[in-house]
């Protein structure tokens, strides 16, 4: 596999193992490096691993009762794989988890502030925090006042970037964002996400099914396929890959495929072996 030569990596995964209830093995040697200041997208269909992956980075997954087994996580030349998720939030990486979890008998503006319970700063520079996502989110400034559970979905995603955003990480994780929303409010928040890399020097990593949307904005990406990276490579090299065209966007050579047709699925899925 190739190796992302530009900036020094913020992020290192290096070959971990992922086991759940001690038995099942959800991740097999997963590697990946996220440069600073990058876009890298992790991507695959539902149940490759992906949500696992981001898991382990932010140390969650032991809610699920699962565990990092094998590998090693580092975080700007620092071991994280065995901290707790507060202090992974401390560090500077944030996950913004996947169907958004507001929560919904709180304001837009209260789900905003909870995201900087980890900082010891004034209140000032929790306001001035504040003003920043409402630069970035205007939508929500509008609807500061409105109990979150009361939102649309792509608001309910936006305070999620914006209330990870409030804890003024050096990384975010992001969890499936384009998930049950219009193909509008995607092009929205992945805009937003990109002007946070360029502006703020956040570091992303996300994993998404929807791999067309992810290329265009990415530098860098991986396909996980049952818990192992199958490929990766620089986003516009993936997107322009035949066999990814074909296996995940459903476009060949000849033309838009029917995956519903089992010779042809199994003819163009040697790639992944």
């Amino acid at each position: 596999m190739t190796e992302i030569t530009h900036n020094a990596n913020i992020l290192s995964v290096k070959n971990i193992e992922v086991i759940y209830d001690h038995v099942i093995l959800v991740l097999k040697g997963v590697s990946l490096d996220v440069p600073e200041g990058s876009i890298v997208a992790l991507l695959g269909g539902n149940g490759a691993g992906k949500s696992t992956t981001l898991k382990s980075i932010s140390n969650l997954l032991g809610a699920e009762r699962g565990n990092v087994t094998k590998g090693s996580i580092i975080f700007k030349d620092e071991r994280i794989d065995q901290l707790n998720p507060s202090t992974v939030v401390k560090k500077g990486i944030v996950q913004v988890m996947e169907g958004r979890h507001c929560f919904a008998h709180l304001t837009v503006e209260e789900n905003l502030l909870t995201g900087a319970f980890t900082r010891r700063v004034s209140r000032k520079e929790i306001a001035d925090s504040l003003e920043r996502v409402y630069a970035y989110f205007p939508r929500l400034k509008q609807r500061r006042s409105s109990l979150a559970g009361f939102t649309s979905g792509g608001e309910q995603q936006m305070t999620a970037v914006g209330r990870a955003l409030m804890a003024k990480p050096k990384m975010i994780l992001l969890d499936e964002p384009s998930m049950g929303l219009a193909p509008q409010i995607v092009a929205e928040i992945f805009e937003i996400v990109e002007d946070l890399n360029k502006k703020e020097n956040v570091s992303f990593l996300l994993a998404e099914q929807n791999t067309t949307v992810a290329l265009r904005h990415a530098d860098y990406g991986y396909i996980l396929e049952n818990g192992r990276i199958v490929m990766n490579g620089p986003a516009h090299e993936l997107a322009n890959n035949e066999d990814v065209k074909e296996f995940y966007l459903g476009i060949s050579g000849a033309g838009r495929k029917n995956f519903k047709d089992g010779k042809h699925y199994r003819r163009r899925k040697r790639w992944l072996a």
